[in-house]
């Protein structure tokens, strides 16, 4: 039980330390963005629009009922119904009040590829839009990493401010020992402990804008950061060349949903065949003859095969087509506009790259001579030969060494991402 015990321990240590990884931090903000849901939404819009596509295939039945009154009634001529007057036969001809109940059933036969189209489209509209949520969720990767390198450059600060505070504290219990030996003055006192109430000041607010940062990528993923520092990621080199961005991705799921418009406009302008069944039940039949000498409702039914065809639609084809052929350039441009800016971003990184590298190759350099001057500079404090004033000068000039070589590594590993973000990498 113990050993269980202690293995659960480890394996939820782990998951804490897992989940406060850069890599973990932007896939927890992805999977707790509420823009998330919008991938089932989608999938099930496409699902219905797929469905009402296919169900152009399905017989169409179409119920109707009517009643009448007109002003004249089909009748048989003078001479034929005298003569059969005089034979006793009375022809009333069809009245003119008219009733039907009528039932149409329609099964496509042909649509001129319409259906087909339908479905194109709805595909081609799903795939926009998934394209659409995929550029915002990788626009969010960004907001998580400048939280995340923000909290690592607090987090610099604060150890080199502690580390600071240490110093001051140090140096503040030696002078008072030399002012309780009367080789300093109170205001040599002073001075120090003047800096050392500075530097907590600093500390307490370097470490409350860490917490409103750690509080801000909580919300961003959805969990407490349970670790006090995060981890720093690895110092991964990008490769030079992008890989395919969410952006390219979209503006080939639009040119894709205009190859479905196109496709669509080609059908509205075909021919459309169907088998059709048509059945009343009323007055009058389809056999006038008995229909004039009765008003009997009966039964009666047509079956047959028709043709529909839109001429009209060939008066606007031309336009719209050259409609989707303006559409396409304008993608293309934004898709050229969008190649030169990434272009430019990645330059401008690179150049940032290097410069930091440059500043790094010397602050190991000056950090090591800050740190030799600011012990001199104590040694010289205890000979008398300089006074706090300048001692404190030295602990400044070493602290800020100290942290300008930490920011400029944060800084770095910040720029290598931010150029791996724009890789796609």
């Amino acid at each position: 039980m113990k050993r269980y015990f202690l293995t659960l321990l480890v394996l939820v240590g782990a998951w804490c330390a897992r989940a406060q990884s850069l890599e973990e931090c932007r896939r927890l903000a992805q999977e707790h963005y509420p823009e998330i849901r919008q991938y089932d939404l989608i999938n099930l819009a496409e699902q219905y629009n797929i469905s009402n596509a296919a169900r152009a295939w399905i017989p169409q039945v179409v119920f109707s009922g009517q009643a009448t009154y007109q002003t004249a009634t089909p009748t048989y001529p003078d001479a034929l119904s005298s003569l059969m007057q005089a034979n006793g036969i009375e022809m009333v001809g069809i009245r003119r009040d008219q009733y039907r109940v009528a039932i149409d059933v329609s099964q496509n036969i042909w649509d001129g590829g319409q259906s087909r189209a339908n479905r194109a489209i709805a595909e081609a509209e799903a795939t926009e839009q998934r394209s659409r949520v995929d550029v915002s969720l990788y626009d969010l990767q960004s907001r998580v990493d400048n939280l995340y390198f923000g909290i690592l450059l607090l987090d610099e600060r604060v150890a080199q401010t502690e580390a600071l505070i240490g110093v001051l504290e140090s140096n503040l219990a030696r002078m008072r020992t030399y002012y309780n030996n009367g080789v300093a003055m109170q205001s040599d006192v002073d001075a120090i402990e003047a800096e050392l109430l500075t530097a907590r000041q600093t500390l307490g607010q370097v470490e409350s804008s860490r917490a409103s940062y750690r509080r801000m990528l909580e919300v961003f993923i959805g969990e407490e950061l349970t670790l006090d520092n995060l981890e720093r990621p690895a110092m991964v080199e990008p490769n030079s060349r992008i890989s395919a961005r969410p952006e390219l991705e979209l503006f080939e799921a639009e040119e894709g949903k205009l190859a479905a418009q196109r496709e669509a406009i080609n059908a509205s302008v075909m021919p459309r065949f169907a088998a059709f069944v048509q059945g009343y039940y009323g007055y009058p039949g389809l056999d006038m003859f008995e229909s004039m000498v009765s008003s009997t409702w009966t039964p009666n039914a047509i079956i047959g095969v028709r043709m529909s065809w839109n001429i009209g639609a060939f008066y606007t084809k031309k336009n719209n087509l050259e409609k989707l052929n303006t559409a396409e350039q304008q993608i293309a441009v934004q898709r050229d506009v969008f190649l030169f800016n990434t272009e430019m971003q990645m330059v401008q990184e690179d150049g940032e790259i290097a410069r930091l590298r440059l500043a790094i190759e010397d602050d190991d350099r000056i950090v090591e001579l800050r740190r030799r001057v600011r012990m001199a500079a104590e040694s010289q404090l205890e000979n008398g030969v300089i006074d706090a004033t300048d001692l404190l000068r030295k602990i400044t000039d070493e602290t800020n060494a100290t942290l300008s070589r930490s920011t400029h590594e944060i800084e770095l590993l910040q720029a290598i991402y931010r150029l791996k973000t724009t890789l796609n990498q």
